[in-house]
């Protein structure tokens, strides 16, 4: 038992509390923030150095022996998830403070933030199916609030919807959890792995099943996708680029948690349905990608394709694969966050997110593009960076699976990925000004610095591989083999 495990959600929960307290002054919520996200940041930390040195830590909440009480797991998965998430968390909001006017600030944007992060990490890290969902909650309910700060037409619009089908979702989800537990009399991860293991995946269990790769896959944006490119672009940059990084990994560790540990028994019917759900999220995702001529647009579906990606691995399920998941899936909650906030500089200097309107602006802010074309390139998979790892990995793993033809989507995807956001460089960048453009000055080396931050990451991620495949591989193992993570829960 461990109680640093809890850590990663308690210290955010406690941050936005006591901002919440200092309401009315901002620059106090500022410095808290700050505080507590170093904390934890600090304590995602010393957490996954645990994990690497004794293995998989774990905390009866109240001191109930599972499978009867709440219970906490960091296993190298979901700690290198929380590690992750703390890194994003904090660049984003050193970005907050240069980018985030007054009135959202009075209106309590920085205790949402502390919220949603604590429900992210929540997510994580919890080993029952109800209090994933309570965690999902908690980080939905902060994301409606971060939505909607501004009040625009548009962003009203789109939080509807977005709450909307959020809410149809969690309504499946509760309806799900309450049918397995009617057949299990349990909602410990680890125990209902063991029961299912008992009783067999019968067809009840396997609709239940498909009952939660829905919900999971509309939280995540797996091919189920269609209200989330509006309601991202809704929001300011910042509050886009923790969405991209963060909201559909949750759902995306969902679906990897549950179809390797309580899920897989039916391997063929599962891989095969989420193969063809990656492959149209690819197609689609790269489709609008190169259709739009909106820089937020191009990102956004860009997040889509990168959903398809992860699925990809989980199609595959081979030992590559899920090693490359990871790796990339890693990967990508670092450059979606990094390419949204360079994105919201891009925006903000040129005073559009039309690339007709926009042009030669490598001459005025020369670090801003080339921090863009490499995070670009990185985004690609291009080598020595973070992306290409991951995804030769994942392209190993879906060629021993013999999935031929979703390989060759995902290289030809890679490709498309890479061409739109070139496109964005070339245009805004080297392309020729609109006749009659007037700009004013813009500061923005303030942005630049917390965006440089994932750009180190990025960078390091690719160049110093080795290191980090030594912890997706101890990763991969948790995947591949569930009594490794059943073992450590219930103490057999």
């Amino acid at each position: 038992m461990n109680n640093l495990v809890v850590l990663p959600i308690l210290l955010p929960l406690i941050t936005g509390v006591i901002a919440l307290l200092f309401f009315r002054r901002i620059n106090i919520q500022r410095v808290v923030s700050v505080i507590g996200l170093l904390m934890t940041a600090a304590a995602s930390t010393v957490l996954i150095t645990q994990v690497a040195q004794s293995g998989i830590q774990t905390l009866n909440m109240g001191g109930w022996e599972p499978p009867y009480g709440i219970v906490l797991v960091a296993d190298m998965v979901s700690a290198l998830l929380v590690v992750a998430a703390s890194i994003i968390a904090l660049a984003c909001l050193l970005y907050a403070f240069r980018s985030v006017n007054k009135e959202r600030e009075e209106h309590h944007f920085y205790p949402f933030f502390h919220f949603l992060i604590a429900g992210v990490n929540g997510s994580f890290l919890t080993g029952d199916l109800f209090n994933l969902f309570v965690c999902f909650e908690l980080m939905l309910i902060s994301s409606y609030a971060l939505i909607v700060l501004g009040g625009t037409e548009r962003q009203l619009r789109e939080t509807i919807k977005y709450v909307l089908i959020n809410i149809v979702s969690s309504a499946l989800f509760v309806a799900s959890i309450g049918f397995l537990y009617s057949i299990t009399g349990t909602l410990n991860m680890a125990d209902l792995s063991n029961r299912i293991a008992e009783v067999g995946q019968s067809g009840v269990i396997t609709l239940i099943a498909v009952l939660f790769l829905i919900v999971f896959s509309i939280k995540a944006g797996l091919f189920l996708f269609f209200w989330l490119s509006g309601s991202y672009a809704a929001p300011p940059a910042v509050v886009t680029a923790l969405f991209a990084g963060l909201l559909t990994k949750v759902g995306l560790y969902a679906i990897v948690r549950t179809f390797t540990l309580i899920f897989y028994h039916d391997p063929d019917f599962f891989h095969a349905l989420i193969g063809w759900m990656a492959g149209a999220t690819m197609v689609l995702g790269v489709i609008g990608a190169i259709s739009y001529r909106d820089v937020n647009k191009i990102l956004i579906y860009n997040v889509i394709a990168g959903v398809g990606f992860v699925a990809f691995g989980m199609a595959a399920a081979s030992r590559p694969s899920l090693e490359g998941l990871l790796f990339y899936m890693l990967h990508d909650m670092l450059i979606k966050t990094l390419l949204f906030l360079l994105g919201g500089a891009l925006i903000a200097v040129a005073g559009t997110s039309k690339l007709d309107n926009m042009g030669g602006l490598i001459h005025r802010y020369p670090l801003l593009g080339w921090m863009f074309f490499i995070s670009a390139l990185a985004l690609a998979g291009i080598p020595p960076f973070s992306g290409f790892p991951g995804k030769l990995l994942l392209f190993e793993g879906g060629l021993q699976a013999g999935l031929y033809g979703l390989t060759g989507i995902a290289v030809l995807s890679s490709l498309l990925m890479l061409y739109s956001v070139l496109r964005i460089f070339i245009q805004a960048f080297w392309g020729e000004p609109p006749a009659g453009a007037v700009r004013r000055p813009y500061a923005v080396n303030g942005l630049l610095l917390p965006a440089g931050i994932l750009f180190v990451f990025i960078i390091a991620m690719g160049v110093g591989a080795e290191g980090m495949f030594q912890l997706t591989s101890r990763a991969g193992d948790i995947l591949l083999h569930p009594n490794i993570y059943i073992d450590a829960v219930l103490k057999e």
